[in-house]
């Protein structure tokens, strides 16, 4: 059974809608762990459009498990990171103008920058996992910059249905084997809810999964602690 971390930023975007102190995003990790996570995610944009650095400051030093970090590899938030350690950082790719994270982070294009980042990162003692697309030229890539994670991008297959939906899960098949024999931890994560979440779940080596939205959506009517319960439940029974 993979571990679940539960993404909270769009509890901060409610709150940034009206500028405002609520719902605040603390409270809702509280809640998550109380449910059951496995893990807390939170997303560091430039733009700080959700989540604020008094949040990324505030859950170090009260969630009691895992504070995976995505960020972009630029230096403004390479620095929070280094200073606030987090248990993961994750780097992912960042458009201003995207509604959320498009796609995965194109390692084989920027294997310098890439590199660069994680080598800061894992000097400052924090684990680091690369978003990327199920392809074998970017898990290779992610292998050759001394990451020790990836997070497969599962936004095609979230949104593929019938066949197409069978092909992007073999893609995910794929690709995690290869990030196996190269001995990368293996995480998934984008575009999954409760209709289709098991197949993921269930694919060989899978260490984590990290959900935010159909959680967060899903809270809106039943609560936090019971949205993850849920969710917890649908991974249970896929192993």
């Amino acid at each position: 059974m993979p571990l679940l971390g539960v993404n909270i930023d769009h509890v901060a975007t409610v709150r940034q809608a009206r500028n405002t102190y609520e719902p605040d995003p603390v409270w809702a990790a509280a809640l998550a762990e109380l449910g059951g996570a496995d893990g807390i995610t939170i997303h560091l944009r430039e733009d700080r459009r959700h989540i604020q650095d008094r949040d990324v400051r505030l859950l170090r030093e009260t969630v009691h498990v895992k504070l995976n970090l995505e960020l972009a590899c630029e230096s403004g938030v390479l620095d929070v990171a280094c200073e606030l350690r987090p248990d993961q950082a994750t780097l992912v790719p960042e458009r201003r103008e995207e509604v959320t994270t498009e796609g995965g982070l194109d390692v084989v294009a920027h294997q310098r920058q890439v590199t660069e980042s994680v080598s800061r990162l894992r000097d400052a003692g924090i684990t680091v996992s690369l978003f990327i697309d199920p392809e074998v030229k970017q898990v290779e890539a992610a292998a050759a910059t001394q990451a020790q994670a990836i997070e497969l991008h599962t936004g095609c297959y979230a949104l593929a249905v019938g066949d197409d939906r069978h092909e992007e899960l073999i893609r995910l098949v794929d690709a995690g084997r290869l990030a196996r024999e190269h001995k990368l931890t293996l995480n998934a994560g984008h575009g999954l809810n409760y209709h289709n979440v098991q197949p993921v779940a269930a694919l060989q080596g899978m260490d984590e999964l990290n959900i935010g939205h159909s959680i967060v959506t899903r809270a809106v009517m039943v609560g936090m602690e019971r949205a993850v319960r849920e969710m917890k439940t649908l991974l249970a029974e896929s192993s």
